[in-house]
């Protein structure tokens, strides 16, 4: 009889990775080794595999400014504990001088106000996003380069043997923590490779061939230099963020943009949708667009030319609940025009279609969430628009009544 010997697949992950990764790679563009560096901590953590008395995982993310390493902290927070704010944040600039290291773990018994002083990382701040069915906090120390040697040697013993003394003497338990250090070191070397030397080479010339690599071993050199090697050596990973590029940028602009639709339809009075064309896109990633800011510099673009727009619109009651507005750009006048193309963008159409596509609108920029209650009462069953990515159909503009007498 022959024996059959079952192959396993050891690069199959759970459900639960599975969905962490989908949800990660939707909000976070362009980085993809860095969503993969969570997504492989994730699942060990998960499988109960994580090194005992060590924390969860050490990731020191470095990379430009405005190239997503806080936020894939604020995103993965998002996801799993349901709260974005859900990440005890350690501004490092705070902790410039080695004194003010009392303000993270508290003055000892015996120093003037120690009672006063509390500590930011505490037992019970960490505990605060457990649930039952995941045990885990996240830890970040933004701009790690800018503290002072002080912190540098507390964060030895927290990255080797997961725990922390209080100026209490109470014990800090981070066996049950993922320790996040960003750092902006060596963006100024990046920034010359993004932008081609001396000048001779405009950004748009310079090849992509190896650009990735030379980012890459450029940041990493820069932390080495830093950093003991003491310091380096306790950390699991360093995950380099690269410069976003133009087609990475048009991913975050419909993020962002899905972000400010939904900032309008959570208004008090004001719901309604809009969308940008093409022309319009191009505007906006025209001015948002700096390899030196990175998406932080688009989202100022944003908010400048749709959000304070919009806002105008709002106060002075020139859109209301339903409306859809139309945002273009006007070659003529070189600007960004805003028209109200439809009314009745957030009502419910007629019973027969709802089977189908017809029973949404197009909310080409924004995120589609369920019609406010207000707008539910007013035409007892509302419905949102559907999100950008399905087929929907344009609302047809409502022809208002005539009321004269004739």
């Amino acid at each position: 009889m022959s024996e059959y010997i079952l192959p396993l697949d050891p690069s199959k992950r759970s459900t639960d990775s599975l969905d962490f990764q989908t949800a990660l790679r939707s909000k976070i563009v362009g980085q993809a080794e860095g969503v993969q560096a969570l997504v492989d901590l994730y699942q060990v953590f998960r499988a109960g595999l994580n090194s005992p008395g060590r924390p969860v995982g050490n990731l020191l993310l470095l990379g430009p400014t405005g190239s997503g390493k806080t936020r894939i902290v604020e995103a993965a927070a998002e996801i799993l504990f349901g709260d974005a704010r859900a990440v005890i944040k350690i501004d490092c600039a705070e902790f410039q001088h080695s004194h003010e290291i009392a303000k993270l773990i508290g003055s000892p018994p015996g120093y003037l106000g120690h009672r006063e002083t509390h500590p930011l990382i505490t037992q019970e701040s960490l505990s605060a996003s457990h649930t039952d069915k995941l045990k885990l906090s996240f830890l970040l120390f933004d701009e790690i380069e800018k503290a002072s040697d002080s912190l540098w040697q507390l964060l030895l013993g927290m990255l080797d043997k997961a725990t922390l003394t209080l100026g209490d003497n109470r014990k800090v338990d981070l066996s049950q923590t993922v320790i996040f250090l960003t750092s902006n070191l060596g963006s100024g070397e990046i920034s010359e490779l993004m932008q081609g030397g001396m000048g001779f080479v405009q950004p748009k010339e310079t090849p992509a061939a190896g650009l990735d690599e030379k980012v890459e071993r450029t940041a990493t050199e820069a932390a080495r230099r830093k950093f003991s090697p003491e310091f380096m050596n306790r950390l699991d990973k360093v995950v380099v963020f690269h410069p976003l590029q133009r087609e990475q940028l048009q991913e975050v602009l419909d993020i962002e943009l899905g972000h400010v639709q939904q900032r309008v339809l959570d208004t008090a009075n004001g719901q309604f949708l809009f969308r940008v064309t093409d022309a319009g896109r191009e505007f906006l990633l025209k001015e948002g667009t700096d390899q030196r800011y990175g998406a932080r510099h688009l989202k100022r673009a944003i908010e400048r030319n749709v959000v304070y727009p919009l806002a105008n619109l709002l106060a002075t009651d020139q859109v209301s609940l339903g409306d859809l507005v139309c945002i273009d750009w006007d070659q003529s006048h070189n600007r960004l025009t805003f028209v109200r193309e439809g009314e009745g963008a957030l009502i419910q159409a007629p019973a027969p279609l709802l089977a189908g596509a017809a029973a949404s609108a197009e909310a080409k920029d924004g995120k589609s969430v369920d019609a406010p209650p207000e707008a539910a009462k007013e035409e007892r069953k509302s419905r949102a628009a559907q999100p950008s990515g399905g087929p929907a159909v344009t609302p047809q503009a409502r022809k208002k009544p005539d009321r004269s007498n004739s």
